[in-house]
């Protein structure tokens, strides 16, 4: 793979820490939009789509356990490791590095 354009690793930076704010509609959006453009913005945005949509099904599966009470602990878990996973991973994508999620589902390929 050819090195990431300056242009290219703020895109992808963009796309990590817009999951923090929007979920996954920056990820889907610059998925649909810039796939094409650049093998490395392809990249980053489907895992950055596809470690959105884990965190979203997490989300869902604590509020159901949280008429248990066992979601409440869960949430914010969840949350934190959004954060802290999508920081590491715009950290990453700014030095032009490839990242990949742990724990993440690859369900777009």
């Amino acid at each position: 793979m050819s090195e990431a354009t300056s242009n290219d690793r703020n895109i992808a930076v963009l796309t990590h820490l817009g999951g923090i704010f929007f979920g996954l509609i920056p990820a889907l959006i610059v998925w649909l939009l810039k796939k094409d453009d650049s093998a490395f913005i392809g990249e980053q945005s489907r895992e950055a789509l596809n470690f959105q949509i884990t965190v979203l099904i997490g989300y869902i599966v604590a509020w159901v356990l949280a008429w248990i009470l066992v979601g409440l602990a869960l949430l914010p878990l969840i949350y934190v490791g959004n954060l802290v996973l999508c920081i590491v991973a715009a950290v990453k994508v700014s030095k032009g590095e490839n990242y990949q999620y742990p724990l993440a589902l690859r369900l777009i390929n």
